[in-house]
């Protein structure tokens, strides 16, 4: 069975027509979802999803908390080592669900670290990812490197920075681009 990941921004709260006809997709091909379970665009997937009953759905939680579960779909709790905290504590359970998923459905409002962390977990892990960039409301089909770069080439410099910092961006191209090196535990 097909496995997607499913993911986004925090501050993407709604999802218009193109993102619902592709989840549709995704429901019509009774493909398996793996999903978060933050506020933004989890939180708006796992609504969509529960207001369709579908069920073939697994919410991914870090640690023994769940922030949402709609659907009241089975939970996949990952283990958390205690010394993290913060984006780095969640981006545990993100690492999991790239490592499970055939591929990965982002929404990237172009400024989360933890989404764009997401696009490259996949890539690491071999898989592809549609990416809905809501700047642009157009889709971008990620398999490699290259594509995140084109895709960075549209957010501001001082965004790229902070992609820097919060996620070490160079690290992560560079395990790209030496596949040997890779380790999803920065």
């Amino acid at each position: 069975m097909i496995k997607v990941f499913i993911g986004g921004s925090r501050h993407i709260r709604q999802l218009n027509k193109m993102i619902k006809d592709r989840l549709n997709n995704i429901i019509n091909n009774k493909y398996q979802v793996l999903l978060g379970d933050a506020n933004g665009a989890d939180k708006a997937v796992q609504r969509f999803l529960h207001e369709v009953q579908y069920n073939n759905v697994f919410v991914y939680c870090s640690g023994n908390n769940c922030r949402n579960n709609l659907g009241k779909w089975e939970v996949i709790n990952v283990p958390v080592p205690a010394n993290l905290r913060g984006n780095r504590f969640y981006m545990v359970k993100d690492a999991s669900m790239a490592k499970v998923a055939d591929y990965g459905f982002l929404l990237w409002d172009g400024k989360s670290p933890g989404t764009l962390n997401n696009i490259f977990n996949l890539l690491l892990n071999k898989k592809k990812a549609l990416v809905y960039y809501s700047p642009e409301k157009r889709f971008y089909t990620i398999s490699k490197l290259s594509d995140i770069e084109k895709l960075l080439t549209k957010c501001a410099p001082s965004e790229v920075l902070e992609f820097e910092k919060k996620i070490n961006l160079s690290i992560l191209k560079s395990m790209l681009n030496n596949p040997r090196q890779i380790s999803l535990e920065l």
